[in-house]
């Protein structure tokens, strides 16, 4: 129950940060995806059926948040949930490193997977979508070591164990 607790919140505070700031400042495809990174950290840090289900809440929540198809995120995080927990069940350490790249890949796979949705199969590209999308994901992998710190710190402080080797 903490470690809803605590992802709960933190969720809440990134979403409000994601949906407002990009309407005060003048770059606001510069915000990065934090929900996403929290359900990376999921994936790498925290396993069973209720950290599934809170890569699902997250992702239900950003769709509720942002306004988009209804459901989309919460299978696309699910997913990304799954890549990020099958990485860290393969690799025996779990630097910064892997997490950042984890973070990239699923900016990128969210990305391209909202906009696919968004505009059908035919996809109709402009050619903006890569160095968009590219930019997007370098930002948010660039933010997520200290998310991960941040919720390793707020877990410890919780008093709750984390995943730092394989088990």
């Amino acid at each position: 129950m903490r470690l809803i607790g605590i992802f709960s919140i933190v969720t809440l505070a990134a979403l409000a940060l994601q949906t407002t700031l990009p309407h005060l400042l003048p770059v606001g495809m510069l915000m990065p995806d934090l929900a996403l990174v929290l359900t990376v950290d999921l994936g790498l840090r925290h396993h069973g059926a209720a950290a599934a289900l809170m890569a699902f809440g997250i992702g239900y929540a950003t769709d509720a948040f942002s306004g988009s198809q209804l459901g989309l995120n919460a299978l696309l995080f699910v997913l990304v949930f799954i890549l990020s927990y099958w990485l860290s069940r393969g690799f025996f350490s779990m630097g910064s490193g892997l997490g950042i790249a984890a973070v990239f890949g699923a900016v990128m796979l969210c990305d391209y997977g909202n906009y696919l949705a968004g505009a059908g199969w035919a996809g109709d590209s402009s050619g903006l979508l890569l160095p968009t999308t590219l930019l997007q994901a370098s930002i948010t992998a660039l933010c997520a070591p200290a998310v991960f710190a941040l919720m390793s710190a707020l877990t410890r402080a919780a008093g709750l164990r984390e995943r730092t080797s394989r088990s």
